[in-house]
């Protein structure tokens, strides 16, 4: 590729699992989270010849650090090609249950962190001959499940958002897809916000036993940003629940609310 792509949440998870693999590609790195430590432990693992990585400390929910953020890339690497938006947290618990301060924090990093990026970014991506957005979703952006009423409130949002986007960008030199991953092993869960300490490993366990390894996720949003895809499902069973949202939302919908119903958190 030999070009520059920006990830944010780059420390840990589907974030570092796409460093990796980007690296891989020929991408030169600008690596944003707001943990530095972690940022060092990833750069140091990217023993790829030839590949310049830049580490970027900052909070995606934080709209003056983010748009100030690509006159830093520009100085380190000149361009920007491709910019991933995947940072996101997790908050478990009923709806009665979660406080708004939680809501406040979830929508600011997983809606707004999207729309910061796209913002400061899309007028550099624009001066490019071809250039590309990436931005996570979740299944939980197909259908709302019972104690993710906040996470699911923000996948939805970034789902119109990026829809919305995309076809706004149509015929340009800037391409978007939007990636709809299962359940995947990180630590989203442990490291977020829970009514509860038994609700926070709860749920961590319940997801532990039916994850997607972050490396496979990787691999399918590279596949896709090749293909100039618009979406990327990961996972048999989110291409079953996505169908059925299609062919019958209100059958979906009272599914989902009786598997929902059923699991630990």
């Amino acid at each position: 590729m030999d070009r520059t792509a920006v990830v944010t949440g780059a420390a840990s998870g589907i974030g570092k699992a796409l460093a990796h693999r980007l690296a891989e590609e020929g991408c030169h790195l600008a690596l944003v989270d707001i943990n530095g430590e972690a940022l060092e432990r990833v750069r140091a693992g990217l023993a790829l010849p030839g590949r310049k990585v830049s580490l970027h400390v900052a909070n995606v929910a934080d709209r003056p650090r983010m748009l100030a953020l690509p006159e830093e890339v520009l100085a380190a690497h000149g361009h920007v090609h491709l910019l991933v938006n995947n940072a996101g947290v997790s908050v478990a618990g009923r709806f009665e249950d979660v406080s708004l301060e939680d809501m406040d924090w979830i929508f600011g990093v997983n809606f707004w962190g999207v729309v910061h990026g796209c913002k400061a970014f899309l007028p550099h991506l624009r001066r490019e001959p071809e250039a590309h957005i990436v931005n996570l979703c979740s299944s939980f952006g197909l259908l709302g499940f019972a104690g993710k009423t906040g996470y699911s409130a923000t996948k939805f949002a970034v789902r119109g958002f990026s829809e919305a986007l995309r076809a706004e960008l149509i015929g340009g030199s800037v391409g978007l897809t939007v990636v709809y991953p299962g359940a995947v092993d990180t630590n989203i869960v442990r490291a977020g916000r829970a009514v509860s300490d038994a609700q926070r490993e709860a749920e961590a366990r319940f997801i532990t036993g039916r994850a997607i390894p972050a490396s496979r996720v990787a691999s399918r949003i590279v596949r896709g940003i090749q293909r100039k895809s618009a979406r990327v499902l990961v996972g048999l069973d989110y291409h079953l629940i996505d169908w059925m949202a299609r062919l019958s939302p209100e059958l979906s919908q009272e599914v989902t609310a009786r598997l929902s119903q059923r699991m630990p958190f």
